[in-house]
């Protein structure tokens, strides 16, 4: 049986589920500070009719694209990881994290670039390209952080300055 030279656009009814993106700290960022960035993909099986056969395709993450909201995007090879699970102190920078120069709020998206392989019962084939999935936006509230020295905690001293 010969098989078919698969493209991938020939992959358009195919679509792997969105990724899922979460920040840490949760929600908001502070100007100048990295702001963590975690996507979440994974490797997907859909199976259906292409070119007239059975087939399983098989989509893998390989690329994600944040786009961070305030006119800047980075691409990685990782969704990134929680800087617990990095063992690393938070507001510290990692593959996935971006740092804001001003305060907003910021609709923070990731596409995943989908790698492809179709399997018509004879083995896995690599299709070329990518197949790319969007996620949802996600709202990162950056905010200027002030410190000053204080006698007393707010608990202590409730109208002290800045409490």
């Amino acid at each position: 049986m010969t098989i078919p030279d698969v493209t991938i656009e020939d992959l358009v009814s195919f679509r792997p589920a969105a990724p899922t993106l979460t920040g840490e700290p949760g929600g908001f960022g502070v100007v100048g500070m990295p702001t963590n960035l975690v996507a979440s993909a994974q490797t997907q099986f859909l199976s259906g009719t292409l070119l007239g056969r059975d087939v399983t395709v098989r989509f893998t993450p390989a690329g994600y694209v944040f786009d961070h909201g305030d006119g800047t995007s980075s691409r990685t090879t990782t969704g990134g990881a929680s800087w617990e699970s990095l063992g690393q102190a938070q507001f510290t920078p990692t593959a996935t994290a971006h740092t804001y120069r001003a305060r907003g709020t910021y609709p923070v998206t990731v596409a995943v670039q989908y790698a492809a392989a179709v399997d018509f019962g004879t083995g896995w084939r690599p299709v070329d390209g990518f197949v790319t999935t969007p996620g949802a936006a996600y709202g990162v509230r950056v905010v200027e952080v002030r410190t000053a020295l204080v006698d007393r905690t707010c608990g202590e001293s409730p109208s002290a300055p800045g409490c």
